[in-house]
């Protein structure tokens, strides 16, 4: 099929690449000149395992194009998936000027029938906006379709080609079938492909969000209140994952979720059930809970050494997760700008987002070459996101390298017996 892609960020270019990968004509097109001309090259905004390989190899057998240039890559394409940003607004809603702004683009430039596909994170009822500007701009026949994605930072490319379900919100029973047809070379394995109308489609990603953000912030409660009863979280949490109804996904407790989807998603959910006269009190406690787990460790830190002034801290991990370069709404940028509020100098090192923390800090923080140069002369080791190269470090060499040997624990990847006997001063989430 001939497709386009407007937006060539995270989720349309995943999309694109994936959407080539299976044998389509994809263009992706994207308004800023600087980052086509990149992607020309071959060069990824992004760090997503295994993006760069495939866009260069799709690239290379001629699959997958990129312009800045919309109106002939509507006119080229049967299906065009919208993928461009919708930020959180003043007033926490999803802010569509983007989507609408495609809308009435594409409208002007179609010469033909086109499926019109909303992937972008999108409020219910967006479809019904966007078919009144494409109706109101076209006299060409059309269908609009919600298509959410349910993309894992670090593991994009799995979860787009090997899908656990693909969610289509079509009235248009021509578009449902184009759809269908697109989708079914991701679903061999059995995957469903779920068929809905627009409005469900649409909240269908926003209720999925909203249930891993509660689920994270519940066990982040459960693991605090473990703390001042003397019981060990990761005991309790192995019991209740044990619930067939309940499952152990998303409940190990940490500093808080971040990252580009459920801080935003929570706040949009929360601000159209309200512009519908609806109390989401469940969500507000769940973000309010979220926002202060992200300084559970300065609390912490605190606790342990009463002033923090002066003191040298090293941090290991400034992406909000693993596998990603992906600082928006990460637990370290508040614990950081905590440590340095206090006048604790701080040592940072990520394997992956060291370019986008140097722009968020600039020189008030030490960026160091690796894990182990961060922790010279440090008087405590934070460590905020879980790479793997932290799990099995060095720490006889750690020991030597710290004014002392102390360990805050962020995500739990330690044995508190382990590092204890290994000569240091363990402290982390929920655990005795």
């Amino acid at each position: 099929m001939k497709i386009a892609v407007v937006g060539s960020g995270y989720v349309g270019l995943v999309a694109g690449a994936c959407l080539a990968e299976n044998g389509n004509e994809v263009l992706c097109i994207d308004k800023d000149p600087a980052k086509v001309k990149k992607l020309q090259r071959g060069q990824i905004p992004i760090y997503e395992p295994g993006l760069e390989e495939m866009v260069r190899r799709n690239r290379a057998e001629k699959r997958l194009t990129f312009t800045t240039n919309l109106p002939r890559g509507i006119r080229a394409s049967q299906i065009i998936f919208v993928a461009v940003g919708t930020p959180t607004g003043e007033d926490g809603s999803a802010d569509l000027k983007h989507v609408l702004e495609v809308a009435r683009e594409t409208a002007k430039a179609m010469n033909g029938y086109k499926v019109i596909v909303n992937k972008s994170t999108v409020p219910v009822g967006t479809a019904a906006r966007v078919r009144e500007i494409v109706q109101r701009g076209t006299k060409h026949p059309f269908s609009v379709v919600s298509n959410p994605e349910f993309l894992k930072q670090g593991a994009a490319i799995d979860d787009f080609m090997k899908p656990d379900r693909v969610v289509i919100g079509a009235e248009d029973p021509r578009a449902a079938e184009l759809m269908q047809e697109l989708y079914a070379p991701f679903t061999r394995t059995g995957a469903p492909i779920m068929l809905m109308d627009c409005a469900s489609a649409e909240l269908c990603k926003y209720a999925a969000n909203a249930m891993l953000a509660t689920r994270i912030s519940f066990m982040n409660e459960v693991a605090n209140v473990c703390e001042v009863m003397g019981a060990d979280v990761d005991q309790v949490r192995k019991a209740v994952a044990a619930d067939r109804r309940i499952g152990p996904s998303f409940l190990f407790p940490g500093v808080g979720y971040g990252g580009s989807c459920f801080p935003k998603d929570v706040k949009a959910m929360l601000r159209f059930a309200q512009g519908a006269k609806y109390d989401f009190q469940i969500l507000k406690s769940v973000e309010a809970v979220n926002e202060k787990q992200k300084l559970r460790l300065l609390e912490k830190l605190r606790a342990h050494f009463g002033s923090l002034k002066g003191k040298r801290i090293a941090v290991w991990g400034l992406a909000f997760k693993p596998r990603t370069d992906d600082m928006r709404e990460a637990p370290a940028v508040p614990l950081i700008n905590g440590l340095l509020a206090e006048g604790a100098t701080v040592t940072a090192y990520d394997p992956e987002a060291m370019k986008v923390a140097k722009s968020i800090f600039g020189s008030k923080v030490t960026f160091a070459e690796n894990n182990y140069a961060a922790l010279t002369g440090a008087d405590a080791l934070v460590l905020v996101t879980e790479w793997n190269e932290f799990r099995e470090p060095d720490f006889e060499r750690m020991r030597t390298l710290m004014r002392n040997p102390v360990i805050f624990d962020g995500r739990n990847i330690y044995k508190p017996e382990h590092i204890r006997n290994q000569g240091f001063t363990y402290h982390s989430i929920g655990r005795r």
